[in-house]
């Protein structure tokens, strides 16, 4: 019968073209996401690349001042670990960290531990709220302003003989710590100096004025030799993701370590957002389509295909309970217009059962059984509730 062949019907598998279509819009779009990735890296590697380093004669590099200290005498020794940047630390030493917000919490406590005793000079170049607490506590950075040319405003004198530069970025609050600050924005210092412990801190807000094609505009030039050549030896620091201290202890032995320890902290911030990215985009792929459409197809269907391939569908999700309620609801709706029974009563079992049962003098239970009964147990089970359905509407037909 044709019930029996529908349910019984083996599945279809999935066509390569089929499977390519479904594919093909997700990896265009990761496809295009790669591309701009790669074009963006190489536009802007030329001009990222040795940024702040001493040795980088690039646009954002600081060649020219680290030359410019080297002829007035001053040492210049670059650091890219932070043992490297707090050994020989002295009186006659300048320190410079370029990237404070770079350091882990407790290579901030280290740093500020080294440097309060050293005598010398501590620069600090953009440091924002993730450092500025730990490395001078009590002092509190404020939202980052666009770097413009400001005055000083101050009695330090190095600020005064430089007069002008392009300053910006955080700005600091110094609570209330003795401090001198210069070259406010929006009524808050982006240049501040005090006393820590037996030497100095500076905290400049911005570090586009160290920027090689920036050094010779206002007194730039000026501001950073008397920054950073106030001693006769320069440590250079550029903080960097990948160094081994940042997942070392506070004594300085690497502690116990995971596998997501070893990862650069930087790079779990990636991994996260990637994770993110992958998650919206699966919603977008998984988003619902809206109501159906009902549209004319271009070619006639014919009934018993159309059935089959719904049969086949439910084979393959094992929906024997789904397959078994279609048979019944249009068994259900062929018996009710048999005996008169309103189409809104078709599958009421209160109305219905009664009616059939009156019809062939039946048993009510084992009517109600066939036609408002359970989902069959087994491929075998569907098919002989098909054949009880078809059988019933045929005594209901000839009765």
């Amino acid at each position: 019968m044709t019930r029996t062949t529908t349910v019984s019907a083996t599945s279809a598998s999935l066509t390569p073209r089929q499977a390519w279509s479904r594919v093909r819009g997700l990896l265009l779009a990761l496809l295009v996401l790669l591309a701009a990735g790669i074009a963006l890296a190489s536009v802007r590697s030329g001009d990222q690349h040795g940024r702040l380093d001493p040795r980088s004669a690039d646009r954002y590099g600081s060649r020219a001042v680290a030359e410019l200290l080297k002829g007035r005498g001053v040492s210049v020794r670059v650091a890219t670990t932070l043992a490297e940047a707090t050994t020989g630390l002295g009186p006659d030493t300048t320190l410079l960290v370029t990237s404070p917000d770079l350091l882990a919490p407790h290579q901030q406590e280290e740093l500020r531990a080294r440097t309060a005793h050293s005598g010398g000079r501590t620069v600090l170049l953009a440091a924002g709220p993730p450092s500025v607490g730990t490395l001078v506590p009590g002092v509190r950075a404020k939202s980052a302003r666009p770097t413009t040319t400001r005055d000083p405003e101050c009695s330090l004198p190095a600020a005064r003989r430089a007069g002008a530069i392009e300053t910006g970025g955080f700005r600091y609050a110094p609570g209330d710590l003795a401090a001198t600050a210069c070259f406010p924005s929006n009524g808050l210092p982006t240049l501040l100096l005090f006393e820590q412990g037996a030497g100095e801190t500076v905290l400049l807000g911005s570090s586009d004025l160290l920027h090689n094609d920036r050094l010779d505009d206002q007194g730039n030039a000026s501001l950073a030799l008397q920054l950073l050549g106030s001693r006769p030896h320069l440590i250079w620091y550029l903080p960097s993701l990948t160094d081994t201290g940042a997942i070392s202890g506070h004594d300085g032995e690497h502690a116990d370590r995971g596998f997501t320890d070893l990862i650069p902290r930087g790079w779990l911030w990636a991994t996260l957002q990637l994770a993110l990215a992958a998650v919206l985009a699966a919603i977008w792929r998984a988003r619902r389509l809206g109501p159906l459409v009902t549209e004319r197809l271009p070619v006639a269907i014919r009934a018993s295909e159309s059935a089959e391939g719904r049969a086949r569908l439910y084979r393959r999700t094992n929906a024997r309970g789904r397959a078994a309620d279609s048979l019944r609801a249009a068994a259900r709706g062929r018996v009710a217009a048999l005996l008169g029974v309103a189409p809104r009563d078709a599958h009421s079992p209160t109305t219905l059962v009664p009616a059939v049962s009156t019809r062939l003098d039946g048993d009510e239970s084992r009517l109600r059984y066939l036609l408002f009964g359970p989902a069959p147990s087994d491929d075998a089970a569907l098919v002989r509730l098909a054949d009880q359905l078809d059988t019933l509407e045929r005594e209901v037909r000839t009765s």
